[in-house]
């Protein structure tokens, strides 16, 4: 499926369309702009912003899809919305994803080592989060 994004300042990108692929994942979840049906689809909403690769890792438009998703379970994860079990789901799918767009199994398998030794904390919820929340009645 195409991704359609841009650049975004605060975060890395913004999708400007829908992004859907299939999961191992099917049990309904939903957030603003995040959901996995119980037909196993992720489906990520229009305007959902994501940070792209971490690290020494720099974006590329073979990692991009895979960082998009990995981005959007690790959110769910850190929401409480997915059990922190999947967080190696994640990473695995990542990798997986790499090596269908094209990057090596080598530099793949190098990136997903760095995912289970230092992704933990993308994971776990911020002690501050990102943004004040407002209600309006």
């Amino acid at each position: 499926m195409k991704l359609i994004y841009r650049e975004l300042h605060g975060y890395k990108y913004e999708t400007l369309s829908v992004y859907r692929v299939e999961t191992d994942i099917a049990k309904y979840v939903r957030s603003p702009y995040i959901t996995i049906s119980t037909e196993g689809w992720l489906v990520i909403h229009k305007r959902y912003a994501w940070n792209g690769t971490s690290g020494p890792i720099r974006d590329t438009k073979e990692n991009q899809k895979p960082s998009l998703v990995h981005d959007a379970y690790c959110q769910l994860i850190r929401e409480g919305l997915l059990d922190k079990k999947y967080r190696k789901y994640a990473d695995q799918e990542f990798k997986r994803m790499c090596i269908e767009n094209g990057i090596s199994k080598f530099a793949a398998n190098c990136m997903y080592i760095g995912l289970r030794l230092f992704g933990a904390k993308g994971c776990k919820p911020a002690k501050k989060p990102r943004g004040k929340i407002v209600t309006i009645d």
